[in-house]
């Protein structure tokens, strides 16, 4: 099957998904003063639900066809909503500072590049290499500045390191097994699994304490929208309509981005040494995304 022609209004996509995804760690800051991080994982993923069962009942989508397009579909929530994002909050729970967490997954791109070629067919030539290198110092260079990266506990490294695993396979197999699925039928699959893994954890783990205030309802408002509704539709789109690794790239931009948002809204300073690192990371993404090489499947 030839690929399908890439929509115009892509290319708006990855600023638009920098902006959603980097406020959203801003954004979560302010919503788990008020619940358990799990509990509040699982509330937003009920909200995310809830709003669309009616949308697939009234326009009724396409469904996937034969068993294994509803398996794919699961997979990727089972790999992106449940794992990557239960694993970073179990990983801030066990003692893991947040700065660390950072540097760790913000390797992502990395894997993708050492496990493109063989799982995705795509060919990293040395130039993307050398933009991915400069990314990865771009963007620890911001995490040092702004925050201490000791490591707390084993246990709490793991699940960092089970997340970053989590969000590169979920990537790398929406890219070789990923269709044109209606955008709400493959959302309410996903966060479906989400929901399945993170509600039981919830009650397990936690005593599943929510305040509700107006600050929470506008970070959950938030987070249901524009991070787990319109920020991860775009990412499966980018990731479907360009290469994996190009799209990944774009995770060096999340550090400084956050930065910079957190200024604005928390008032939270940037230390002199972020600004070169936000440098190097935008000179890795430019690196990047240049060229692309893919090798027919």
């Amino acid at each position: 099957m030839p690929p399908a022609a890439t929509p115009a209004w892509l290319k708006a996509a990855p600023a638009l998904f920098l902006l959603l995804w980097s406020s959203g760690f801003v954004v979560l800051k302010v919503g788990l003063a008020y619940a358990d991080p799990m509990t509040f994982l699982a509330l937003r993923y009920a909200c995310v639900v809830l709003i669309l069962a009616p949308f697939l009942l009234v326009l009724r989508p396409p469904l996937p066809a034969g068993a294994s397009a509803w398996g794919h579909l699961a997979m990727v929530g089972l790999l992106l909503q449940a794992g990557y994002f239960c694993f970073t909050y179990l990983s801030l729970k066990q003692g893991m500072s947040a700065g660390a967490l950072a540097l760790i997954t913000s390797l992502q791109p990395i894997l993708i590049g050492l496990l493109a070629p063989a799982i995705a067919h795509e060919r990293v030539d040395a130039k993307r290499w050398a933009g991915l290198a400069l990314g990865v110092a771009g963007a620890a260079l911001v995490i040092i500045a702004k925050a201490s990266i000791d490591v707390l506990a084993p246990l709490g490294l793991l699940f960092a390191v089970s997340a970053l695993l989590c969000i590169t396979g979920g990537t790398l197999y929406e890219k070789r097994f990923g269709s044109q699925t209606h955008p709400v039928t493959s959302n309410l699959v996903q966060y479906s699994v989400g929901l399945a893994v993170t509600a039981p954890l919830a009650f397990w783990l936690e005593p599943m304490h929510i305040e509700w205030t107006g600050a929470l309802l506008g970070s959950l408002a938030y987070l249901v929208v524009g991070n787990s509704l319109v920020a991860i539709t775009l990412l499966l789109t980018m990731i479907r309509h360009g290469e994996a690794s190009r799209v990944s790239a774009l995770f060096f931009l999340v550090p400084p981005c956050t930065a910079v948002i957190a200024l604005l809204i928390l008032r939270e300073p940037i230390p002199f040494l972020a600004w070169p690192g936000m440098a190097l990371a935008a000179l890795g993404i430019l690196l990047v995304t240049r060229t692309a090489h893919t090798v027919p499947k």
